[in-house]
């Protein structure tokens, strides 16, 4: 008997939790499988839809992972995983709260030491490839081992994305917008059903898997697509987000009346920053990138760790 342990953050719109029960169903259905699973949810809920200047004014204390309250787990303190699945979205280029809380505190500790075989599942927009570095980090420092990735994203063209997103959390509506001008926010259902097959594979690679030395489940299966266009962006908009991050909570609380007025002004410098920087980037890079090659070869192998591109299965990837 296998024990699996999946570990999913709260899911405001349903998505995330939908893309688990895609991926668990499996493992759910196989009788010498022990699926324990469990919710990481904040002690204080977080509004949906949210409230316009609450929305952004989270975004310092996310980027910066400062703890916050998390509800009880039950899980067990004797109970020993061959296998611990977390499943998170991503906030701000950045683990959510509740998920850098579960890694910085005591469960974590006790649940993916000793070498616990780690799989990480991500359904976000598009941007995805900082957040999981900082999982990684959290998990060397708890003495987890990551043997695989999954990551689901909205299909849409990132310029699409960089409205229907933001509507979705602030309305609760998933769209199309403006009579069809921006496609519906989110993953296809289409990529949610098929992930199915990544609970397959598990399935499959549970009974042989080693503790002392675990390997990767899902190679070839097309568990992640890296779009090499998003991976400089992502590095200099998460700088930005820390900067402006510590200068917002050096100005006050999230309650505090002077943040909330620079919390404004920080939006409308993200907003002319995405039309006039963004665009004028992405032609440089796409320049530059002529005589990169091999870098972002490199970048691009880096990033699909450990898990890999299935090159065979890519028919185009969201365009940065």
């Amino acid at each position: 008997m296998k024990r699996v342990l999946l570990i999913a953050c709260q899911s405001q719109t349903g998505q995330l939790a939908r893309v688990v029960e895609s991926v668990a169903g499996p493992l759910r259905d196989d009788s010498a499988i022990t699926l324990d699973c469990v919710t990481l949810a904040s002690v204080n809920a977080y509004p949906f839809p949210w409230p316009f200047i609450r929305f952004f004014n989270t975004f310092p204390e996310t980027v910066h992972e400062r703890p916050i309250p998390l509800r009880p787990l039950a899980i067990p303190e004797d109970r020993c995983y061959d296998l611990v699945i977390l499943a998170y979205q991503v906030w701000f280029l950045s683990p959510p709260p509740v998920l850098s809380a579960f890694l910085a505190g005591s469960d974590a500790a006790r649940i993916l030491g000793g070498n616990c075989p780690v799989i990480t599942i991500i359904a976000c927009r598009n941007m995805w490839l900082m957040a999981q570095e900082a999982v990684k980090k959290h998990l060397a420092a708890r003495g987890a081992r990551l043997i695989d990735n999954v990551v689901l994203v909205d299909q849409a063209h990132s310029a699409a994305t960089f409205i229907s997103t933001p509507l979705w959390m602030l309305t609760g509506r998933r769209g199309p917008f403006f009579g069809g001008l921006v496609p519906a926010a989110g993953i296809p259902d289409s990529a949610i059903a098929a992930a199915r097959r990544f609970g397959q594979a598990i399935r499959a690679a549970l009974p042989t898997l080693d503790r002392s030395a675990p390997k990767p489940m899902l190679t070839g299966l097309g568990a992640v697509t890296i779009n090499d266009r998003l991976i400089a962006s992502e590095v200099i908009a998460k700088r930005s987000f820390r900067i402006w991050g510590r200068l917002l909570m050096a100005i006050g609380g999230p309650a505090s009346v002077l943040r909330r007025v620079a919390v404004c002004f920080y939006i409308c410098f993200l907003l002319t920053m995405i039309l006039t920087v963004v665009p004028v980037s992405a032609l440089l890079k796409r320049f530059v990138g002529i005589f990169s090659g091999a870098r972002v070869a490199r970048q691009r192998a880096y990033f699909a760790e450990p898990s890999g591109e299935d090159r065979s299965r890519m028919k185009g990837f969201p365009d940065g």
